[in-house]
């Protein structure tokens, strides 16, 4: 269950693309330093996704774009029925009925995960929203037949395949996903939102996820029932986006689709969007570790001109890095430690969302007052031109970035979809773009005046005891309003449909088997070019053409090892401090510089690995690599930002206390690795509160000189513009970079691990309704040393528990009903790695499961090893999906960082699949028996110590209890 439009789903991407149709963008400007962007409208008419539309006779509504760059096709289904059509006393229908489709159909009647893995399908998923229920997938072409099949199959031949045993297990693995959310920090604010901003009776005042009364009263006939009224395909859309055309297209939909029935037409209920009659204030305490404020408003629906305009307040509020909200609370009076503002689009109703941490200390009353009176300000006299611009080049350059894939949740596939589906008009993205750009600060005054100025809903969440947790949980409370919005009873098929579907029955295909996959040809990685800076920096680069975008990456040999022992976060802190100001630019004025140019530049780590990331239009990346060579060679470290940034990073801390993976992954560190271990900590890299408060000024230019230098250094590019266009660019502003006179770090990561604990550490956190198992133990293997072996054993795993047909998710998800999903990885590090298993599961099972995970595990180390359709299924999926885990410029730069980091040559992701068909499961086996041994595994559990403490027992491992606040 998600969000999927563009605006929140693409904002979240690693990197920034305009079109994947427009590749004639303009060549690097010649005046590379002046801080000028490429016209908004330029960006709007970059973006064009051709495409072409037919009807079936059962009224399934078919639109195909063509895309070759890749050898690949999104599918995309996307069914008009969601939360919203959800009648009383079937809350949670549209979204159990979601993962039942997943699970079996009268000629798939394993589901689909199986025929996919094995398809090589990629951004296979589905989701369900108040108006929506999509299914989508990436399959190489070759496998474009088996997708369609599987899809009409779900659509048209679902009832024979639904059992109640289905219905039984799917049933407790929503009500998992439940509890999952519900044990966050803020995670029952949803319901206190959903039933504040519209009355009983009205179709948005209840939650997808639904209660758990309706689901557990869902019956097996209303469960069909349901499907039947709803998911025939006359109330549905298919995109096929990518390596296809228009007459393959009407011939493959035709086959697989045409012989299914037109359904009942679908009348939705009527969802007027409503206001609240006054302001209406809660105060909700939670185990949260910081008070946080919301304003909420209900604002036009998804087709409304008035939405772009109303993004562009939110984002010039609380979305931009320079924000009003940012610059006023969080910079100039400190009354918070973060804030943000954005607006979640519904077909027919949306939100407006303001949301601010406050920071500890500070009364939480008079930062409310304050907020009203900023809101006030701002509603009333709205924004200047130049941030109604930089907000609409962000929100169009991160809205552009997700059309560079064909599917997934916000390519090319999901774009088109959402157009027909909300607006009857596929180009309604072209209309958002054409709105963004010319958006004008008169214009979102006013819409602004409009909406915002009606009552609103403040919510505060104080820190607190939660209430015990009830099963039954609905919505948090009831208000006292109500309204009489009923749906609109479903009409009977008209003759006209009945000879309809029996005319497109008659052209029914063999589905006694499915069809066969094509040859999909091996991977062929870009080819890699490599130079160096007139400095020595080593410079690695591949052309990606599609799209007029240029990336980089600043990737330093650092990484979460090298932080302090006696100062942990130091790195952490760092980081933060390279984007508060240079010798010549304060935070804002380098924000405001970054938004002008629709870049960014970013600075993160990992274990082994610290980055500054680069994304920009090609034409602005002289631009934009002028900002970045002053943030990394000249900061400032200005002495109130620092401060001002150790809060936050305080505040942080103290939100990780009261979170079950961040607490999770506070523990098991430092007990698998030993204390003292540089990879100790690499999970929790913020430090402790201690050792935050210590970092010094000194420290942090210290630290930044010994790691952040030429000597530490290589670069990687991935643009339209050939290495020529870029190179120069690079010398001009990074050419002279000297190392600096304080010796380069060292990082002892090769010291072998020193276990501290097995067993099980038991975390006490109070009135969760889920335990978080967090297990593992660290290997002796190293990233570059032990390579093949650690190839060996991360396949070993896919099917222990690396995917979702693994033996573990598959036992406590699909088999038991346990959980919402379970995994374990395999952490390659550069030097001693790690193999961790990661189960969130219901309160009342959680010693059963930990006994459950060690039984699969020691089974399949034992006595049970790998099946030989184990083994085919995963070795034919790896090989598969490799062509389409390369689509992007982001994946491919990613991949040339990992060649890099493990010493492989540049033709290895060409190696691979003949590496994959070189193994057997007596080898595989051989190698998980030799490292993994569940008797050296510590079992960290977060959870209600009252309530799973008797049930660990029984395990007979032994138990060490410790609350959050003992964990450092």
């Amino acid at each position: 269950m998600g969000v999927n439009h563009r605006w929140l789903a693409a904002a979240a991407l690693a990197a920034t693309a305009l079109s994947p149709i427009a590749s004639n963008a303009a060549k690097p400007t010649a005046d590379h330093n002046k801080n000028t962007a490429v016209p908004l409208s330029t960006l709007a008419d970059q973006i064009s996704l051709s495409w072409q539309k037919f009807t079936l006779p059962n009224g399934l509504q078919v639109i195909v774009h063509a895309d070759h760059k890749s050898p690949i096709v999104a599918v995309s289904v996307w069914y008009h029925i969601g939360s919203k059509d959800e009648p009383a006393g079937k809350t949670g229908f549209a979204h159990l009925f979601e993962h039942l489709m997943f699970n079996g159909s009268e000629n798939a009647p394993s589901g689909v995960f199986e025929p996919l893995r094995q398809a090589g399908a990629t951004d296979d998923n589905g989701t369900t929203w108040f108006d929506r229920t999509n299914y989508f997938e990436t399959v190489p072409t070759p496998a474009l037949d088996l997708a369609l099949f599987l899809e009409s199959d779900r659509m048209g031949h679902l009832l024979g395949g639904i059992t109640q045993q289905k219905l039984d297990n799917q049933r407790g693995v929503v009500q998992n996903e439940k509890r999952q959310g519900d044990n966050q920090p803020y995670g029952l604010v949803q319901y206190a939102q959903t039933e504040a901003l519209s009355p009983e009776g009205h179709p948005y005042h209840h939650t997808t996820i639904g209660s758990m009364e309706d689901l557990d009263a869902a019956s097996l006939d209303t469960v069909k029932d349901w499907f039947r009224q709803n998911y025939g395909p006359n109330n549905a859309v298919l995109v096929l986006a990518g390596d296809i055309d228009i007459d393959k297209a009407k011939t493959l939909v035709t086959r697989y689709f045409g012989d299914i029935p037109r359904g009942r037409d679908v009348v939705h209920p009527a969802a007027p969007i409503w206001t609240l009659p006054a302001r209406k204030d809660e105060v909700l305490t939670d185990n949260v570790a910081l008070a946080r404020l919301y304003r909420t408003w209900t604002v036009p629906g998804f087709a409304s001109s008035e939405l772009p305009d109303l993004h562009i307040a939110a984002q010039v509020l609380g979305g931009l890095a320079s924000s009003r909200l940012d610059q006023i609370l969080v910079r100039q009076e400190q009354l918070a430690v973060s804030v943000a503002a954005e607006l979640e689009p519904f077909e027919n109703q949306s939100r407006f969302e303001i949301t601010v941490d406050v920071k500890p200390g500070v009364n939480p009353q008079y930062v409310s007052q304050r907020l009203d009176k900023i809101l006030n300000d701002f509603i009333n006299q709205g924004p200047t031109a130049d941030e109604v611009k930089r907000a609409a080049t962000q929100t169009m350059v991160s809205e552009i970035a997700g059309l560079e894939t064909v599917g997934g949740f916000s390519g090319q596939a999901p774009t088109l979809a959402e157009g027909l589906l909300y607006a009857n008009d596929p180009n309604h993205y072209k209309k958002e773009l054409v709105s963004l750009a010319t958006a004008t600060p008169a214009s979102v005054t006013a819409t602004m005046k409009k909406w915002l100025s009606r009552p609103v809903y403040a919510l505060t969440v104080l820190p607190g005891e939660r209430k015990a947790y009830q099963e039954s949980q609905k919505g948090g409370h009831s208000g006292n309003d109500q309204i009489a919005i009923k749906p609109i009873p479903t009409a009977a098929p008209t003759p006209e449909m009945v000879a309809a579907a029996e005319k497109t029955t008659s052209a029914g295909i063999d589905r006694s088997h499915l069809p066969e996959i094509g040859t999909i040809p091996d991977l062929k990685f870009p080819t890699i070019e490599h130079a160096k800076l007139s400095n020595g920096v080593e410079v690695s680069y591949a052309q990606r053409s599609a799209v007029p975008l240029t990336r980089i990456a600043f990737n330093f040999d650092a990484g979460n090892a090298a932080d302090l022992k006696d100062l942990r976060g130091t790195e952490s802190l760092m980081l933060s401090m390279l984007t508060e100001g240079t010798s010549g630019k304060n935070a804002i004025e380098l924000a405001v510089d970054r938004e002008r140019l629709g870049a960014t530049i970013a600075f993160d780590s990992d274990a082994d690995r610290t980055n500054m990331l680069l994304r920009s239009p090609t034409p602005n990346i002289g631009a934009t690599l002028s900002l970045a060579s002053q943030m990394l060679l000249s900061p400032a470290f200005p002495d109130k930002e620092l401060e001002r940034v150790r809060s936050e990073q305080l505040a942080t801390i103290a939100m990780e206390h009261s979170s079950p993976a961040p607490l999770a992954a506070r523990v098991i560190g430092p007990n698998i690795y030993g204390e003292n271990h540089p990879y100790a900590h690499v999970l929790s890299p913020s430090g402790t509160e201690d050792s935050v408060k210590k970092i010094t000024k000194a420290d942090i230019i210290r630290f930044k000189n010994q790691w952040l230098r030429p000597d530490k250094a290589h670069i990687f590019i991935v643009s339209d513009q050939p290495l020529s266009a870029i190179l120069p660019l690079l010398n001009t502003r990074f050419g002279h970079w000297q190392n600096p006179k304080e010796e380069a770090g060292v990082k002892e990561i090769n010291a072998a691990p020193v276990p501290q604990k097995s067993g099980i550490l038991l975390v006490n956190r109070p009135n969760s309704p889920q335990s978080l198992i967090l297990a593992g133990s660290a290997l002796p293997l190293k990233g570059q040393a032990d390579d093949a072996t650690l190839f060996d054993l991360t396949v070993a795993n896919d099917i222990l528990g690396g995917q979702f047909l693994a033996r573990l998710n598959m036992d406590l998800r699909e088999s038991k009903g346990w959980s919402y999903g379970v995994h374990s990885r395999i952490y390659r590090m550069v030097g001693p790695s790690a193999f961790m298993i990661r189960a969130p599961v219901q309160t009342n099972q959680t010693g059963p499961s930990v006994s459950a995970l060690k039984a699969d595990t020691v089974s399949f180390l034992t006595d049970q090893g790998i099946t030989a359709k184990e083994l085919e299924g995963t070795l034919t999926g790896d090989i598969r999906q490799l062509p389409g885990s390369f689509e992007s410029g982001d994946d491919v730069l990613s991949g040339m960082m990992t060649l890099n980091r493990f010493g492989r040559s540049d033709n290895y992701f060409d190696t691979l699949a003949s590496r994959y068909r070189g193994l057997n499961a007596a080898t595989l086996d051989t190698t998980a028996r030799r490292w993994l041994d569940v008797n050296k595994f510590l079992w960290v559990v977060v959870g209600d110590a009252n309530v799973v403490k008797p049930q660990l027992e029984k395990t007979g491992l032994p138990i060490e209890t410790m609350s959050a606040d003992d964990v450092k």
